[in-house]
């Protein structure tokens, strides 16, 4: 049977992941990538969540056959960049699901990047020299998924390089080099997903490739379940009495699209909202003190600060972003890229220091707002020096993420 998004059990030691994968997809919505990766032992489903979004993913409107998926408002590839919008309403216009493609290990450069098209190179009646995209540029204004990308990152360097320009920038580039041909350099707004098993061979992605480590905007370490009433069901959904269940599909299909589709009208709501909404001056500065104080070496990382935590606010239906929903992101945003002892320092450093740190247009903080920060922050924010890498890779599970 198959299985759907909607199907999917969420429990503690996933929703990070969900909630990445939602916030993912609104900041792709609205052109603007956001890159993940999910850690996890094998058989924890990290793969399968990732997978199944595909089934919430928008529809977008492209230039009529384009294989780049061209915006018809700004047209980038080689075939109708420049062109007028009498000239591109004459070609016509389509509507299709956001793409979702997958790089597998044994794929090629050219398989990737780009390549001669060869049925162009051969047609009898007008041969022509002429590229066919890859699997990149064929991913523009969608989602590029990459499973065990720590052994990606270890057996294929080439496509590792090739990653390394696409996310070094946003949107990033990719380029095409045959020879005889121009090399065409293409413009590709993608959000980049990955998995691994960091306790596996070669290893972790940031003791394998840093760099590429490093471009990922956040990373979660994906949990097992631990409740008995999860795992119970999760037993009896997979058990073949309920599987050979020949009623069960047609029974469970409406609903369940009717599900993908409400989900799918609330990723495009938030999208519309992302659009539009700020981070406020007093938020942004407690990024920057935090950069500064504690010497962060990547850029990134502060931009994702204020991406993520915007994006959080709004996928949990609030309109501004606060102090505290920077902190939330902190462990997602920083375990990749520093040691223990920095995020260590730097988780420690937010503790008590909710919204009212900064002044916010001279506006008196209430108790009540006071109260709950500090309430927050003894919860959440303990200590974390005594914990071991398998330990501090899980500091997100202590995370509030409660919803569906």
């Amino acid at each position: 049977m198959l299985q759907y998004y909607a199907q999917l059990e969420r429990y503690e030691g996933n929703q990070a992941l969900f909630d990445m994968t939602k916030m993912s997809i609104v900041s792709t919505i609205a052109d603007e990538p956001l890159h993940i990766h999910a850690e996890g032992l094998r058989g924890t489903g990290k793969t399968t969540i990732m997978r199944k979004a595909k089934d919430i993913l928008p529809n977008i409107v492209r230039i009529k056959g384009c294989l780049y998926n061209c915006d018809p408002s700004k047209p980038h590839c080689p075939n109708h960049k420049g062109k007028s919008a009498q000239e591109i309403a004459e070609i016509g216009v389509e509507a299709i699901p956001m793409p979702f493609i997958e790089i597998s290990h044994s794929a090629k450069v050219g398989t990737v990047a780009g390549s001669i098209d060869l049925a162009r190179l051969t047609d009898p009646t007008k041969p022509e020299a002429a590229l066919l995209p890859g699997l990149i540029p064929q991913a523009h204004r969608g989602i590029l998924f990459i499973d065990e990308i720590n052994r990606l990152a270890d057996t294929a360097p080439e496509i590792t390089d090739i990653l390394l320009d696409l996310m070094g920038t946003k949107p990033g580039t990719v380029q095409i080099e045959e020879a005889g041909l121009p090399v065409v350099s293409i413009r590709v707004n993608v959000s980049v997903w990955a998995a691994s098993n960091p306790d596996e061979d070669p290893g972790p992605l940031e003791e394998i490739r840093r760099q590429l480590s490093d471009r990922f905007d956040m990373v979660c370490y994906m949990g097992r379940p631990t409740s008995i009433d999860v795992l119970a069901k999760m037993l009896k959904e997979n058990f073949h009495t309920t599987k050979l269940n020949p009623d069960r599909d047609a029974m469970d299909l409406d609903a369940i699209l009717k599900k993908h589709e409400e989900y799918t009208r609330t990723l495009v709501k938030w999208a519309e909202i992302y659009r539009d909404t700020d981070l406020p001056d007093f938020v942004r500065n407690y990024i920057a003190r935090l950069y500064v104080k504690h010497n962060l070496e990547s850029i990134r990382a502060i931009e994702a600060m204020q991406q993520g935590a915007v994006l959080y606010a709004i996928i949990n239906e609030r309109n501004q972003a606060t102090n505290n929903d920077v902190t939330r992101m902190l462990p997602l945003i920083l375990k990749h890229r520093v040691d223990s002892d920095t995020l260590i320092r730097v988780i420690n450093d937010t503790e008590g220091k909710g919204p009212s740190m900064f002044s916010s247009g001279g506006k008196k903080t209430s108790s009540k707002t006071e109260e709950e920060d500090a309430d927050y922050f003894k919860k959440e924010g303990r200590p974390l020096k005594d914990l071991k890498r398998k330990d501090l890779i899980n500091t997100e599970k202590s995370i509030d993420f409660n919803r569906d």
